[in-house]
């Protein structure tokens, strides 16, 4: 019995050890900033920010299934997230991250569709929510806004 007491603290001191040496993974460049900026704010005001390095904090929500090229980092507020794209293969995202925090870095970019863009992106909503698309309700183009991602770090969890 004494010796299956000191194999569990043994198992016990181990385990802590091994949380206590997680580290932060960082992709890319890293983040070189300390300031961060509300992914509300971003979504709020985006053409304030275009053409700004920014960095945003917040749960990674998804990932690129295919390449690993981009991750949506939900926001402060419920339902909002911002994507960051990162340049195919220079930094790849693995979809473990999903549900880990992320600090994510890059300059913030506006891409404005045509309307035919503007119709796919629509189009794909609608069948992603399984709902009807009528291209005929879509009367102005869209302009997506997103991270162009120079790096990120994964902050290790503290469990």
């Amino acid at each position: 019995m004494r010796n299956v007491s000191a194999l569990l603290t043994c198992i016990f001191v181990l385990a802590l050890a091994a949380g206590a040496l997680a580290e932060d993974k960082t992709y890319g460049e890293g983040v070189t900033g300390e300031d961060l900026v509300l992914v509300s704010d971003l979504l709020a005001k985006p053409d304030e920010f275009i053409g700004k390095t920014v960095r945003v904090k917040g749960t990674a929500v998804g990932v690129c299934a295919h390449r690993g090229c981009w991750i949506n980092v939900a926001g402060d507020k419920e339902g909002e997230t911002v994507r960051v794209k990162v340049q195919d293969g220079v930094i790849v995202f693995p979809p473990e991250i999903v549900g880990d925090t992320v600090i994510a870095e890059g300059v913030w970019t506006a891409n404005e569709l045509t309307m035919e863009q503007t119709k796919k992106v629509c189009a794909a909503e609608a069948r992603k929510e399984g709902k009807e698309f009528d291209e005929g309700e879509v009367t102005t183009c869209m302009t997506l806004y997103q991270i162009s991602g120079t790096g990120a770090v994964v902050v290790a969890s503290t469990q």
